[in-house]
């Protein structure tokens, strides 16, 4: 069984800073893409960005400039730098892990983590 479990989220004020983690467990051989999706109050998921296993990225025009995405292969864990927060960037941030091969050389297409709110507001 394979899970994601992100952590540090919370409350940060207006142009301060939150670093979310994302640790993959399980029997994974390898993962392909990993990423992130935020859903805020009242709003479907949209996707922040993704980062490769060769560590190419791409974000939402949304963030870009401000996020940064992340990851450690050897931890199986992709991290999400956040700057300059906005109001507007209030939501459950979820992580997403595409294409994870796991020991018995089967293939997960996808899998979710369970969420994680961040929250900023003075």
């Amino acid at each position: 069984q394979v899970q994601l479990v992100e952590s540090g989220g919370g409350l940060v004020q207006p142009g301060g800073s939150l670093r979310l983690s994302c640790a993959a467990s399980g029997s994974i051989l390898s993962i392909n893409d990993m990423g992130w999706y935020r859903q805020a109050p009242g709003k479907e998921r949209e996707p922040v960005g993704r980062i490769t296993r060769s560590s190419s990225t791409n974000y939402a025009d949304s963030v870009k400039g401000r996020f940064t995405i992340s990851r450690d292969n050897t931890k199986n864990t992709v991290y999400l730098q956040m700057n300059s927060l906005e109001p507007e960037d209030t939501a459950v941030y979820y992580c997403n892990a595409k294409d994870v091969m796991q020991y018995d050389l089967s293939t997960l297409f996808e899998v979710w983590g369970q969420g994680t709110l961040v929250t900023v507001s003075a």
